[in-house]
């Protein structure tokens, strides 16, 4: 019994030590005007094996949050969308979208097989280079004022075709892991298509029947129901090896109207604890004597795929008869990458299909590319404005 009480003590202790960390580190990140993910990365190194203080008791309770945490995380996204506007979207942005796709999966699908990870490690690292961040660019965009942009619209799209297209690729990537070969892929591919069409059908004729049956006036009772059928659902799409996290995010598009924004700011704070549990946790996993042996490569990733994002955005917007400022500015707001990436990452992890440098690789490249796309997007105009200082033509 003392020792049973000894270590719900030291998990106590623990828990508020890692907690009381992450709140530090999250008030940081917003005095200076970033996203508090690399922070929550780097004290997850920092708990983890190889870190300064590695955590005992507390580990288990942080692993269930950390799955919790990725269906919150998807749930939301899921929220933010309505079905008319995930097929709106995926109608005006579904050229740009396979533009993004081979121009930012590709270079680390490369990077992983020049490495010798083999097929499943370019699936892996392909997905992480290809994802933006929709919660950091959607900060950005807020912060900086330009959600009336005109390239705004295009930025979304993108993103919209960017979070359906992760709702197919992460039940392959899941049957990938678990080794269950081509057939396996192909039959997980063809659930996804299913469950994402029956989805999209169900929320657009009946989302209004959805949301009633999840609504609720007492605010307990909503937030039971809502929590309870998201990790519900996450379940049952797991053991059909679609996906927790696509599980998820399906549900969060069938709710809709006033239930989902309810929804959202109800979960908003348990998603943010959540959410930083998990980065935690893949910090936990990732031994930081790990990193540098592929911070070159990471520097690489990050260069290529800046450029690439870049390219993407100038040309989605261009296509929309954006000026070259908006087109740069789409362009920049497309480069972080943050939760999507981690989230694959962590996946192949869990698995231990992959070589276990994935994940330092990944901790490395997420870091770099979640400080690099915030910047951008705030010094592009400048940037921009210094070329046409230099007699680039101001239209086109």
């Amino acid at each position: 019994m003392n020792l049973h009480a000894d270590q719900t003590t030291l998990a106590l202790l623990e828990l508020g030590g890692v907690f009381f960390v992450l709140g530090v580190l999250g008030r940081v990140a917003g005095r200076i005007g970033m996203s508090p993910i690399p922070l929550y990365l780097i004290g997850g190194l920092a708990f983890g094996r190889g870190g300064v203080i590695p955590l005992g008791q507390a580990t288990e309770f942080s692993h269930v949050a950390s799955e919790i945490g990725v269906v919150l995380l998807l749930l939301m996204l899921g929220l933010e969308y309505t079905a008319p506007e995930l097929v709106t979207g995926l109608r005006r942005s579904w050229l740009a979208g396979l533009l993004d796709l081979l121009l930012n999966a590709t270079p680390g699908a490369v990077v992983a097989l020049a490495l010798g990870w083999g097929p499943t490690g370019a699936l892996v690292l392909a997905g992480v280079t290809y994802i933006s961040s929709s919660g950091i660019a959607a900060k950005v965009l807020s912060d900086l004022g330009r959600l009336g942009n005109r390239e705004t619209p295009v930025v979304l799209s993108v993103l919209v075709f960017e979070d359906l297209a992760m709702a197919v690729y992460l039940p392959i990537l899941t049957a990938v892991l678990a080794g269950v070969g081509l057939w396996g892929g192909l039959q997980a591919l063809i659930v996804a298509l299913v469950v994402i069409s029956v989805v999209l059908l169900v929320a657009l004729r009946w989302g209004h029947m959805v949301s009633a049956v999840i609504y609720s006036d007492d605010r307990e009772v909503f937030l039971l129901k809502l929590l309870g059928s998201a990790l519900l659902v996450a379940g049952v799409a797991s053991s059909l090896q679609v996906s927790a996290a696509v599980g998820a995010f399906m549900l969060g598009i069938a709710i809709s109207g006033s239930t989902a924004h309810t929804a959202s700011r109800l979960l908003e704070p348990l998603r943010d604890l959540f959410a930083a549990m998990f980065f935690v946790v893949f910090g936990l996993n990732t031994d930081p004597r790990a990193i540098p042996p592929v911070l070159g490569w990471a520097i690489v990733l990050a260069a290529a795929t800046t450029v690439t994002k870049v390219a993407t955005g100038w040309w989605a917007a261009s296509r929309a008869g954006v000026r070259r400022m908006g087109r740069a500015r789409a362009g920049a707001a497309l480069v972080a990458r943050g939760e999507f990436s981690i989230v694959i990452a962590g996946l192949a992890v869990a698995a231990g299909a992959v070589d276990g440098r994935v994940a330092a690789l990944a901790t490395t490249y997420v870091l770099i590319m979640a400080v690099v796309g915030p910047i951008a997007a705030r010094v592009v105009e400048p940037a921009v404005r210094l070329v046409q200082g230099l007699g680039w033509p101001a239209r086109a």
